[in-house]
């Protein structure tokens, strides 16, 4: 990473502390050393608790990591990677400059080991803002551009979700699969309950959301964004590839699925399982855990049942998934850390 000159220094120390020299953020993936295991043993550990309380589940699932189809691994591996080009991509169309590739992608992979530990993507918030900083932008524009990458994620994701669902849903399968599983669950939700819990929760979200909307930080998003619609080529650079970084995660959820036997899906399948995806997958980064550990994996075995998928080789598809996407990607972070740092 490029030396900052003293003066840029002093001011990144004193406006966002974690942007001084360094050792806050040393300190984050210091954290993701000692907890990325424990982290993961204790993932494994409640699932293999679920899975004892069902005996027939837990012999599916044996059964089908025994007869893995591993030759879709390799592609697994590649659409993993192109997810952090193109999540280097949509950085630089916010930044508004043309960075390097290979260390924005780098970068990348650094801020997705900080967000192992930190919920609510602050972790890649945070090494993303220190890059810019360290490739020249002025400390405001750099958090800007990084606030405006988040807000931008979310009409991509929005217009990529409708997209896909209009596709894969044509016939009505993906849509009448989700809408008919939702509603079994709601019946198993006593009504009583959820109507104080709504009686209690609409208020205050009301009053936060009141809040938020007056606050300095959302003022600095719709400025952000303001100003990047007003670059149309950028815009179009930055929702492009923020959608294309959850797209290929879409189609390495659906090849994981493919992988696993006995989940009775074919090629034709991939799009209904991308939205099948999409809808876990949003509803998981909803729960605020470091990288929705635990729910986003049981929020997709639930979308794939929705599909009419089995338990036993739900759980190996996104076991396998979250393995080559979520937890392979942490020591590559590590070393670009190192890297980036020279």
């Amino acid at each position: 990473m490029e030396t900052i000159t003293a003066g840029a220094t002093r001011a990144a120390s004193a406006k966002f502390p974690g942007l001084g020299a360094g050792a806050p953020l040393f300190s984050i993936l210091q954290r993701i050393r000692r907890t990325r295991w424990v982290g993961l043993g204790v993932l494994l550990a409640g699932l293999a608790a679920v899975l004892l309380t069902a005996g027939d589940p837990l012999r599916q699932a044996v059964s089908a990591l025994g007869h893995m189809r591993w030759e879709f691994l390799p592609a697994l591996v590649l659409l993993s990677l192109l997810h952090y080009v193109f999540a280097a991509v949509a950085l630089r169309g916010a930044a508004g400059r043309r960075l390097p590739l290979l260390p924005t992608t780098l970068a990348q992979f650094t801020a997705s080991a900080a967000n192992r530990i930190t919920p609510s993507g602050l972790g890649a918030a945070a090494v993303n803002t220190r890059y810019l900083v360290c490739r020249g932008l002025p400390l405001p524009r750099a958090a800007g551009a990084v606030t405006v990458l988040q807000v931008a994620g979310v009409p991509a994701d929005l217009l990529l979700m409708s997209a896909v669902l209009g596709v894969s849903g044509g016939n009505g399968r993906t849509l009448h699969a989700l809408g008919a599983h939702a509603a079994r669950v709601a019946e198993l939700v006593p009504p009583l309950p959820l109507l104080i819990a709504g009686g209690v929760l609409l208020p205050a979200a009301a009053l936060w959301g009141r809040r938020l909307v007056r606050s300095a930080a959302v003022r600095r998003a719709v400025a952000g964004f303001t100003g990047l619609c007003r670059r149309p080529r950028d815009l179009v650079i930055t929702l492009t590839a923020s959608a294309g970084t959850t797209f290929v995660l879409g189609v390495a959820f659906a090849l994981s699925v493919l992988a696993v036997p006995g989940t009775f899906v074919s090629p034709a399948d991939i799009l209904p399982l991308v939205a099948a995806y999409l809808v876990g997958a949003a509803a998981g980064s909803a729960i605020p855990l470091p990288g929705g550990i635990g729910s986003t994996e049981a929020l997709l075995v639930a979308a794939l049942a929705a599909l009419g998928i089995a338990a036993g080789p739900a759980l190996p598809a996104v076991l396998l998934f979250r393995a080559i996407t979520f937890w392979a990607p942490v020591p590559l972070g590590l070393l670009s850390y190192r890297t980036l740092r020279r």
